[in-house]
């Protein structure tokens, strides 16, 4: 059996996630057609697995993704067979497929109305508030997921994810300083999340961007703190490296004339703004140098990381030598 089928299979590629779903007529021909709730039903079936419930979820997701809605299907029958079709976690697989077989928003309309009716009855039903989200999200409604994403914050704040998404739908609006607040609400439950520091440091450089004049230097000056505390965290880390050097080459450009920007927030001074940018440029060159040289503990570096942080670097050479 897959053993794939164990971990999430949302952020594989098509083609991982092709070859997972091809394989579910075998697994769902290894493994027995469903299961009962009833206590008594073990007398009469085989073994249950510990696992066989995670691969069931993963299998029908990537069938879904890959057009399979029969082996979908089972794959759920088999799920409700077993926990019943009242489990929260079950009405949120339902309503997943419900989404995906869909032939037009008019049907993903009546799923929300059903999400909501769901929410009316238990308002702490977190896999449906989720699925209400993202289909929200799908459909173009941003500001209505925002929306309903507050609302279910009030009802679980201490979910990092949904902070995190939070922060992201904050993003896509240009509510950059929203964006700033949810991921620090992140990094309340997960301080040493070295790709949420970096992530804080793109949003700041992003805020810089859209700044007035005069207030940029704050936000650089941000980013630089976030990014160092990402390769902190992670020595090798190549985002990391790469916003460090966006940052410090932009403080760099536009040097102030003070120690201090506008508003009085305090500014890195030039020297360790240049050691840190040196540091930056070498480090990132390693990564670039030692993953072309296919050398083995270098490769697991994304390809389009890689391709971005070659050009970062050769953009920098060719200002030098001008």
């Amino acid at each position: 059996m897959a053993q794939s089928l164990l971990q999430p299979v949302g952020s594989l590629s098509p083609a991982e996630t092709l070859k997972l779903a091809q394989q579910a007529p075998e697994i769902l021909r290894k493994n027995p057609r469903a299961f009962s709730a009833s206590p008594l039903s073990s007398l009469f079936s085989a073994p249950e697995t510990a696992d066989i419930w995670t691969i069931y979820e993963n299998l029908m997701i990537a069938c879904l993704r890959t057009g399979d809605d029969e082996a979908a299907n089972e794959c759920l029958e088999r799920i409700v067979t077993r926990f019943g079709d009242r489990h929260d976690r079950v009405l949120s697989l339902k309503g997943l497929v419900k989404e995906a077989t869909a032939a037009n928003n008019t049907e993903l309309d009546k799923i929300l109305e059903e999400y909501d009716a769901l929410l009316q009855q238990n308002d702490a039903n977190i896999p449906i508030w989720k699925r209400k989200i993202a289909l929200l999200r799908s459909m173009g409604k941003v500001p209505e997921a925002v929306t309903a994403l507050n609302a279910f914050l009030d009802v679980c704040p201490t979910d990092p994810e949904a902070w995190a998404e939070l922060a992201d739908m904050y993003v896509t609006q240009g509510l950059y300083a929203q964006a700033i607040y949810a991921l620090e609400e992140v990094l309340v439950f997960s301080p040493n999340a070295w790709n949420i520091q970096a992530r804080l440091g793109e949003v700041s450089l992003m805020a810089a961007a859209s700044a007035s004049e005069g207030g940029p230097q704050k936000h650089y000056a941000e980013a630089v703190k976030r990014f160092c505390r990402s390769i902190e965290l992670c020595e090798d880390y190549l985002r990391g490296y790469y916003g460090l050097k966006l940052a410090t080459d932009k403080l760099l450009q536009n040097a102030p004339k003070s120690k201090k920007d506008p508003d009085g927030f305090p500014l890195p001074d030039q020297s360790t703004i240049e050691k840190l940018n040196q540091a930056a440029t070498e480090k990132l060159g390693e990564i670039v140098r030692r993953n072309g040289a296919k050398e083995k503990l270098w490769q697991g570096y994304d390809a389009g990381e890689i391709a971005a942080a070659r050009e970062l670097l050769d953009s920098s050479s060719a200002k030098v030598v001008r």
